[in-house]
């Protein structure tokens, strides 16, 4: 399960799709509505905030938008339009890692996106998320010295 804290612009269509997915998973799990996944560390970020359900929500309508304005045809019945907005921490280690993740996805399947991103000098987070100072989150999964 990957649920990016960057931005939804920077995903090529693979990847919106599966973060689309994952997402609605996430949700179904934070519902109750599965068996599965219920101990992801991802969504410990989501479980710890106040209103577990109206985070993963504005999450999805971000992704939502995101995938409307690339004329992608998601289902907007699948999460509840968020009325407030709410804020998550992610720390600015874990948006570095993450978009070095995804150039090293892109270098293999999106070269042109690749390209573009590359030189990107300051990487937006995903809108629910707010940048703390900090590495990369303990529940990211990578070799530790």
């Amino acid at each position: 399960m990957r649920i990016w804290s960057i931005h939804p612009k920077y995903l090529d269509s693979k990847g919106l799709v599966a973060l689309w997915r994952e997402a609605l998973l996430a949700k179904n799990v934070l519902e109750g509505k599965t068996v599965r996944y219920l101990n992801h560390p991802q969504l410990d970020r989501f479980k710890n905030s106040q209103t577990p359900l109206a985070a993963i929500n504005q999450y999805l309508s971000i992704v939502y938008n995101e995938a409307v304005d690339r004329q992608f045809n998601f289902d907007s019945t699948k999460f509840r339009k968020p009325i407030l907005s709410l804020f998550l921490k992610v720390s600015e280690g874990q948006i570095i890692f993450e978009f070095e993740h995804l150039l090293f996805k892109l270098k293999k399947r999106d070269l042109n996106l690749y390209k573009k991103l590359k030189e990107t000098k300051t990487i937006m987070p995903h809108p629910v998320f707010k940048i703390i100072k900090g590495k990369i989150e303990n529940w990211e999964r990578v070799k530790r010295d």
